[in-house]
């Protein structure tokens, strides 16, 4: 098996990521995640396998994002953040990323 296919896993989560960038609303003392992103956080956390141990290194991510609507942006920034701790130790281990 070669080195390349060693350090490679795939998974599918269900759910639509909520956007970053709108997903925060100031509460007048802290920023918190809106009711779509703490869904969207808790479905990951449920279907998200755990490495052990984690990927280490620098890191190609490859992530396919299916929206029920055109609406929402584009934006995987809550994926790379949820990935920490269960496939990465830190999401600036992610030296590319292909969307």
């Amino acid at each position: 098996m070669s080195e390349e296919a060693k350090s490679t896993i795939s998974f599918t989560i269900l759910g639509e990521p909520a956007s970053t960038a709108n997903s925060r609303r100031w509460t007048g003392k802290l920023f918190i995640k809106s009711a779509k992103a703490l869904a969207y956080s808790k479905a990951f956390k449920e279907q998200c396998p755990v490495l052990d141990p984690l990927m280490d290194g620098d890191l190609r991510v490859t992530i396919k994002i299916w929206y029920a609507s055109r609406r929402p942006d584009l934006d995987a920034s809550l994926i790379f953040d949820l990935m920490q701790g269960y496939i990465y130790e830190n999401d600036r281990q992610v030296r590319e990323q292909h969307l």
